[in-house]
C-alpha cells in the first residue's frame, strides 16, 4: 500500500458496512471473522479483519469484546476530485440513504462544488470537485 487507507472499528456491524461501502463504491470485499483467526475476543463470526478494494479502499473489523468502535470528531474522509463529478454525485446520494446530509455537494462560492454527508455507519464524508474551465 502506498497511501493513507482508513481501518475502523465497527460495533459488530462490519460485514453490513463494508458491504454497503461496496455498493455505494464498487470494489471486492474480502472478510475474516473470528473464527477463522482463532480469536476469542469477540464472537466467532464477527468480522476480525474486512478490506474493501476498489475505487475507494476501506478496511475494518468488528470491535472486539471492551474495544471502543468509531465515532468521528472533527474528521471527515476526503473524496475531492477522485471521480468524475456524476460519480461524485451518485456516491454522495448514497452515502446519504438513512444517513445525515450535512451540506448538500451543490457549486459553493468559490467556484468548485462540494458537500458532507454522514452514512448510516457513522463516518463524515466531503465530496467535491473542481468546475471545468
Amino acid at each position: 500500500m502506498t497511501a493513507l487507507q482508513i481501518y475502523v472499528s465497527f460495533p459488530g456491524t462490519a460485514r453490513e458496512a463494508l458491504g454497503f461501502y461496496a455498493d455505494v463504491f464498487g470494489g471486492e470485499v474480502t472478510l475474516f471473522t473470528y473464527a477463522e483467526f482463532n480469536r476469542s475476543d469477540g464472537p466467532p463470526d464477527a468480522i476480525a479483519h474486512g478490506m474493501l478494494d476498489g475505487a475507494v479502499a476501506l478496511a475494518g473489523s468488528d470491535a472486539a469484546t471492551g474495544e471502543k468502535s468509531v465515532r468521528l470528531e472533527g474528521v471527515m474522509l476526503s473524496l475531492l476530485g477522485t471521480a468524475e463529478p456524476a460519480v461524485l454525485h451518485e456516491w454522495f446520494d448514497r452515502l446519504a440513504e438513512d444517513g445525515k446530509v450535512v451540506d448538500p455537494l451543490s457549486p459553493k462560492p468559490w467556484g468548485a462544488s462540494d458537500g458532507q454527508v454522514i452514512d448510516r455507519h457513522g463516518l463524515h464524508w466531503l465530496i467535491g470537485y473542481e468546475h471545468a474551465s
